[in-house]
């Protein structure tokens, strides 16, 4: 992680989630009617069952793939990614729980409250905040949880995703740690809660709170993020102030930053106690169709790749070199190597990396290639972290359809 100093600069008093302001109610605005207003008259067809959908421009956004409204679901077009590595804010995936999230928040009386098992409860401002140690900053990914869902077979519960939901970002802000050695954590503590500003729309539905151990939240890796690519954060990915916790699942990036409280005891609430559990096995997977005997809470991503520069069906020429390229990351270890297959992985040739942004980055990779006879040809790419770890050839399944990585197979054409 690197750390810099960054001078303070002045906040704007109010932040609306309606560009400029606009008076729509939230209903009214992720309603049919709101929608009809923002949206783009566009349409993607996703490569599983079901899989039309809209592409649809929330503020702050560009067209984006619509799974719900109420709450926000957004995926990233995947042809983003053959971009850069680093992923625009108004292209970032969107996620939240519940509808009822904030729209409209002002910088100037918003507070943070650090409190629970510490010594010096605090209620700081947002230029408190940026004033309190030296800005930080890292390049990481943040994947949602159920990422690729909509591949998984058998089908299964939950949000059908495709491959868009990450997105690779330049976070700025302050490690937690600094802030709670303010708050001067008491002997005995064990973990760290995080609530955001969004709640159930329903009395009585479970906040969306989530918790670190203490060891994790106190790691100088973990951060109170203030901007995103060098600007403020936009609004559906967490302005003010979000959680970064990287080579973690987005599930842990709590937005809208509330309220964080250390705990003298481990954290029970639902969203950790009962929801993002996985197979407790080296897989975190058990046999199609089967439920597991024991779950854990998720945790660091597992090893990814994909091609970016082509699509299923594109068609290539046997007679000349074509570029490849695409991404690859994992929970932090870094990538090692990525290698190319058009054999069915009998054999593997390897790519060049591209620029090392940092351990938890997107890594891009590129080769130069050459079909070797004419045809339909399945293009297979396989990552290895530095930690050892390989993308399996065939797909691991668990019942809520989180953490799959696949190797990868584009289809192309060969004239």
């Amino acid at each position: 992680m690197k750390t810099h100093s960054q001078p303070v600069t002045s906040v704007p008093r109010r932040r609306h989630f309606l560009a400029r302001g606009a008076a729509l109610a939230m209903g009214g605005l992720l309603g049919a009617h709101g929608r009809s207003i923002l949206a783009a008259q566009l349409g993607r067809d996703m490569p599983f069952e079901n899989g039309h959908r809209e592409l649809v421009a929330f503020p702050q956004k560009r067209p984006l793939i619509l799974l719900t409204n109420r709450p926000p679901q957004l995926e990233t077009p995947f042809e983003i990614f053959n971009e850069g590595p680093i992923t625009p804010n108004d292209a970032f995936f969107v996620r939240y729980h519940w509808s009822g999230i904030p729209t409209s928040i002002d910088a100037a009386t918003y507070r943070l409250k650090i409190d629970g098992h510490v010594g010096r409860p605090l209620d700081l401002s947002l230029g408190e905040l940026r004033k309190m140690g030296k800005t930080v900053e890292v390049v990481a990914v943040n994947q949602c949880s159920g990422n690729s869902r909509g591949f998984f077979s058998p089908r299964v519960n939950g949000g059908q995703l495709g491959n868009g939901a990450m997105g690779n970002a330049r976070w700025t802000g302050i490690p937690l740690r600094t802030v709670l050695e303010k708050a001067g954590v008491k002997s005995g503590a064990v973990a760290v809660s995080f609530d955001g500003l969004d709640r159930p729309p329903l009395e009585g539905g479970p906040d969306f709170m989530k918790a670190l151990t203490l060891d994790h939240a106190m790691d100088g890796e973990v951060m109170l993020a203030w901007q995103m690519n060098g600007k403020e954060l936009p609004f559906l990915n967490g302005y003010p102030l979000r959680l970064v916790v990287p080579g973690y699942y987005g599930t842990y990036w709590v937005k809208h930053l509330s309220h964080i409280e250390v705990l003298d005891k481990p954290f029970d609430g639902f969203w950790v106690k009962s929801a993002y559990r996985i197979p407790k096995n080296d897989c975190a997977c058990v046999e199609p169709g089967t439920t597991p005997s024991e779950t854990v809470p998720i945790g660091r991503f597992n090893v990814r790749s994909f091609i970016t520069s082509h699509g299923h069906n594109q068609t290539l020429r046997a007679d000349a070199k074509t570029t490849i390229k695409g991404i690859a990351f994992d929970g932090g270890s870094g990538i090692a190597e990525v290698s190319l297959s058009d054999d069915g992985g009998k054999t593997w040739h390897p790519t060049t990396l591209g620029k090392d942004l940092g351990k938890y980055s997107f890594r891009e990779w590129r080769i130069d290639y050459q079909p070797s006879r004419k045809g339909n040809l399945e293009l297979c790419v396989r990552a290895r972290s530095r930690a050892g770890e390989i993308q399996p050839m065939t797909p691991r399944w668990n019942p809520a359809g989180y953490m799959r990585n696949v190797v990868e197979v584009t289809q192309v054409v060969v004239i």
